[in-house]
């Protein structure tokens, strides 16, 4: 499961990451858990943190963006496959101060005699996750 805080509640989250979102790196509230800030920090302890990161680069910019979040995703998916009952992905990025970006730049390249351009794209600064368990 992955929590993200909102405000003075922390709520379960499913991704939406989506490359033609204005906000690329999306969360999207599921309604299945939704409790207190100060008591999830109280009932829940970090256990360790994961700084995701992705890049991609290629001939089309939505692709090399789409495969850039896929890969993100895949990176989200095995951490929460990886997590032990009763133990939690939080989001620690938070809007404004860390929230991670896609930052792209783009280079003109001649390919068989004609101008063509090509995309890097990459997550900086990273998606920050962090593992809580229930405090024993």
């Amino acid at each position: 499961m992955i929590l993200r805080r909102y405000g003075s509640t922390v709520e379960s989250v499913e991704t939406n990451f989506d490359s033609r979102a204005l906000n690329e790196i999306g969360f999207r509230r599921d309604h299945v858990i939704s409790i207190p800030a100060n008591e999830f920090f109280d009932r829940y302890e970090r256990l360790s943190g994961h700084d995701l990161t992705a890049q991609a680069e290629g001939d089309v910019q939505d692709e090399v963006e789409s495969a850039m979040l896929d890969e993100l995703q895949v990176q989200l998916s095995a951490l929460e496959e990886s997590l032990e009952e009763g133990h939690s992905l939080f989001v620690e990025s938070e809007q404004g101060r860390n929230y991670p970006k896609t930052t792209s730049r783009q280079r003109h390249t001649v390919v068989e005699g004609e101008n063509r351009l090509y995309f890097y794209s990459n997550i900086d600064p990273p998606l920050r996750i962090a593992i809580y368990r229930p405090v024993p």
